[in-house]
């Protein structure tokens, strides 16, 4: 087994309003990389701890500040070929402060009715994950794949109840 591989830590958070039923989405351009509506996030810094690289990435994205965060899950992708384990911590933030950015980084930002949301341009990757937002409890997925077929060569996923 090679032991030589690199691990690259991100982050996703939904930005919900309870009260509106509303999620916080940005439009990401074309040339943003990953093109349609997805969740704020990004790559954690060393050596932050891991919540508060996502609390950061909402707020740089977003301007706003979470008060509210829940941990609901790992989506993990490792491939072989090129020694990279890429892991994707996702939290729920339902409660929260502060503006919108008028000119934002990484797109629009559009609040967007909970039920409609699936209904926009996005990623199929994101498309998969949404819904577990809002499942109760957390959920584990791994996937190992190989980049230069495409293919799925293992795929593992749990839900733990809270």
């Amino acid at each position: 087994m090679n032991m030589n591989y690199q691990v690259e830590i991100y982050t996703m958070s939904m930005v919900w309003n309870p009260v509106s039923d509303q999620v916080l989405l940005m439009n990401r351009p074309n040339h943003k990389g990953f093109p349609g509506y997805i969740a704020p996030g990004g790559k954690v810094e060393f050596p932050e701890s891991i919540v508060d690289g996502a609390i950061r990435e909402v707020r740089e994205e977003t301007g706003l500040w979470a008060r509210q965060i829940k941990y609901k899950g790992l989506d993990e992708f490792c491939d072989p070929e090129q020694g990279l384990r890429y892991m994707v911590f996702n939290y729920l933030i339902t409660s929260y402060e502060g503006e919108l950015l008028t000119d934002p980084p990484e797109g629009e930002l559009v609040w967007v009715p909970l039920r409609q949301a699936l209904e926009l341009p996005m990623q199929d990757w994101f498309a998969e994950r949404f819904p577990r937002f809002f499942n109760s409890g957390t959920f584990e997925r791994s996937v190992v794949w190989e980049k230069s077929s495409g293919r799925t060569l293992q795929e593992t996923f749990k839900t733990y109840s809270d």
